[in-house]
């Protein structure tokens, strides 16, 4: 059961959700009350042992606040994903929606309930096809009328007394996904866990290896207690998850302590582990190998590990406290062709282009515009495109700043090699699967994209693409 701080008690429960974790980073840190002071030792960092990258970008946007972006007058609202399951439209044409409404009812796995984010009418129906080429349908909403959430007091709803089945229920019926990447909905990944019979930790995946990621880390300081209380319902949903660990990049260590504080409200073990801020650490490979040998050298068992970020978690926390669906996503949106990068906090369905007017337009024309990170970016086929939930970044790229140059022939430097964080030979492979033009080799199958080679080949070779077997595969730094 949920409760709050109630004294001396919570002081020893906060002293046993506090774990030292190995050499120094910093002083050590002292909190707690009369007799019950707890001192959170030097911390050691843990992180993967070969490859990766560090690197800043100068124009990502500022990461000290995030600016409300203007309500889109049209909002794009697609209906499904194409990825198997199907998704039913509940409005035609003409018809009003209400603010938050449900407007496409999913059937079928990886598909996720769909809702109005504005109040408004569905001006028209429009073919839709997502970058990776699934098409369906979606909904044109032009906003009228007024609005039922925006800028009033909602109702709270108390989960204390809900078991796993109603949480889950609730999570699925306000479309709440995994907002950091895959878009899988989120009560689909908590049931698999559960039905997979093993106890383990829910870890929040607060690891900023990236310079995008900015909006993610907007998101966790300006709503730390949504995040955490979030987790806690996750691991009520969950029903075999007996702790949290917070996975926090070690520079924002203060963050950490931040979200062990405010879990000291709820009656779950709660653990903060610091970890490297070296790219790819927060892929799931990476982050779990950290994972388990702090596991082996310092902390509990933590058994099997379901990985989430703090946008879903804060998603859950809307949904089961105040049966709101995700309506709005904290976005970074910048790149060198834009006047003035901003993290906002925007309506889904928002097109991207007025986006990027509301940062001030392009200083030049832009030579690609993409979604996600420049590793991993996706290619913006047109503005008219909308935001959407697993959007947490945008960016435009000056010519001089795009890898639009022509291939050339390896030459041999073994920069590749150098930055792979599996220890693979990304030259001998391309060369291989180019040479014999066949599956890749054995070994291929290891590498999970994260795309450090192609970031540092100077013949600007699509290696991860091919190895992958996308010899289309993009890439924009």
């Amino acid at each position: 059961m949920p409760r709050g701080p109630t004294g001396e008690d919570d002081a020893r429960l906060a002293a046993r959700r506090l774990i030292t974790l190995g050499p120094a980073t910093r002083a050590p840190l002292y909190i707690g009350k009369k007799n019950f002071i707890v001192k959170i030792g030097r911390m050691k960092v843990y992180t993967f042992p070969r490859g990766g990258l560090s690197f800043d970008d100068p124009a990502v946007p500022p990461k000290d606040f995030s600016v409300v972006a203007f309500l889109p007058v049209l909002t794009v609202v697609p209906i499904g994903s194409g990825t198997g399951g199907r998704v039913y439209p509940l409005v035609n044409v003409g018809e009003r929606v209400k603010e938050g409404m449900l407007i496409g009812r999913a059937s079928g796995p990886g598909e996720a309930n769909v809702h109005a984010t504005v109040p408004g009418r569905v001006a028209r129906k429009i073919p839709w096809k997502d970058n990776e080429g699934n098409s369906c349908n979606a909904l044109l909403i032009r906003m009228e009328g007024s609005f039922d959430r925006l800028g009033r007091r909602e109702e709270v709803f108390s989960w204390s007394g809900m078991n796993c089945y109603d949480l889950q229920r609730i999570i699925a019926e306000y479309g709440v996904v995994e907002m950091e990447g895959s878009g899988i909905p989120a009560a689909e990944i908590i049931s698999a866990f559960r039905r997979a019979g093993e106890a383990g930790s829910l870890v929040v995946r607060c690891v900023f290896d990236d310079p995008w990621l900015a909006a993610d880390y907007v998101l966790c300081r300006e709503r730390l207690a949504a995040v955490v209380e979030g987790s806690a319902i996750t691991v009520r949903a969950a029903g075999k998850l007996e702790r949290i660990v917070f996975a926090v990049s070690h520079q924002e260590r203060d963050l950490g302590e931040a979200m062990l504080a405010e879990a000291a409200r709820w009656d779950i073990p709660a653990f903060l582990a610091l970890v490297g801020s070296r790219y790819p650490q927060r892929n799931r490979r990476e982050l779990e190998l950290v994972l388990r040998n702090y596991e082996k050298k310092e902390g509990p068992a933590l058994g099997s590990l379901l990985i989430l970020g703090p946008a879903t978690m804060a998603a859950v926390y809307d949904a089961v406290k105040f049966k709101r669906p995700p309506l709005d996503r904290y976005v970074a949106v910048g790149g060198p062709a834009v006047k003035t990068p901003q993290v906002m906090k925007a309506r889904i369905g928002k097109q991207l282009g007025e986006l990027f007017a509301e940062c001030g337009g392009f200083v030049a024309p832009p030579k690609h515009i993409a979604k996600g990170t420049p590793l991993l970016g996706r290619a913006v086929l047109n503005l008219n495109e909308p935001l959407t939930k697993t959007c947490f970044a945008v960016f435009a790229m000056l010519k001089a700043r795009s890898a639009d140059h022509p291939e050339r022939n390896c030459i041999g430097c073994g920069e590749c090699r150098n930055v792979c964080p599996v220890g693979l030979d990304p030259e001998e492979l391309y060369k291989a699967i180019n040479a014999f033009n066949s599956a890749p080799p054995e070994g291929a199958a290891e590498c999970h994209g994260c795309g450090c080679c192609e970031a540092v080949c100077p013949s600007q070779l699509p290696l991860s693409g091919v190895i992958r077997g996308n010899p289309q595969g993009e890439r924009y730094a």
